[in-house]
């Protein structure tokens, strides 16, 4: 836990913005910074996982919704 609680304060103190949210046997800190997004994981046995999103830059118009919705829907 003192990974995780030291890692909160570091996204504090640098003005991060950030969410919990409990995943399986984890704690999942969901950051945002312009242009990425980082699902971080803590586990109870210490070890972090982190996996990074990294937008190409690109922009899409409201048009693009219809296929996301198409693709990714149930």
């Amino acid at each position: 836990m003192k990974k995780l609680y030291t890692f909160l304060e570091q996204l504090e103190e640098a003005g991060i913005f950030f969410t919990l949210q409990r995943i399986r046997e984890s704690i999942m800190v969901n950051v945002v910074v312009p242009g990425e997004r980082w699902e971080v994981e803590f586990f109870e046995d210490g070890h972090v996982v982190v996996e990074r999103f990294v937008t190409a830059g690109d922009l899409l118009d409201e048009k693009a919704l219809d296929s996301l919705f198409d693709k990714f829907a149930e």
